[in-house]
């Protein structure tokens, strides 16, 4: 089993707001070298890559780096993000012409906070889940040689045991 829900989501926290505050300061910081919109992408790709990495090895339990399908599956949900935060910013635009930034910084924080409980959430159930192959509990959990048939082999999963049937004579179709 992996490690609890609060525990993960305060390393989420933590990792993700790290990755984040450090991005923040390296987009400003590679912005003086090329255009803002060419530094801020190259910036997300690397922060969303160290922060799987992050998430894989410590945040979720995994012990391990993350594979590419999870790499692609966190972008998917880091793009998620970012489509909700911009969403929320144009539908404050659409509502509030004149909103200052005040009103623009509360409503990103506001969305940019539900994205991430969404984030985690489908790093947490989907990306990171533990899962256990089939058979897994019963797979090893005897000695060898402990229940093995006769010709070595383990018997396959206990199923539910049902009474036997009382066979009845099949009516072959002729009378007697």
């Amino acid at each position: 089993m992996g490690p609890s829900a609060f525990g993960s989501f305060a390393r989420f926290v933590l990792f993700g707001g790290g990755v984040g505050l450090a991005s923040s300061i390296a987009v400003s910081a590679v912005a003086t070298l090329m255009p803002w919109a060419v530094a801020n992408a190259l910036i997300t790709v690397a922060s969303t890559l160290l922060g799987t990495e992050l998430h894989a090895r410590f945040t979720f339990g995994t012990g391990r780096r993350a594979r590419w399908h999870q790499h692609l599956q966190s972008a998917g949900s880091a793009a998620a993000a970012y489509l909700v935060t911009s969403a929320a910013i144009l539908v404050l635009h659409a509502v509030q012409p004149s909103a200052g930034i005040r009103w623009e910084q509360a409503v990103y924080l506001g969305a940019s906070g539900l994205a991430g409980v969404g984030r985690f959430l489908v790093l947490r159930l989907h990306v990171f889940a533990h899962r256990r192959p089939p058979n897994s509990d019963l797979e090893g959990a005897r000695p060898e040689g402990a229940g093995a048939a006769p010709d070595g082999r383990r018997p396959g999963p206990v199923a539910a045991v049902a009474p036997p049937r009382a066979r009845h004579p099949r009516p072959s179709g002729r009378r007697v």
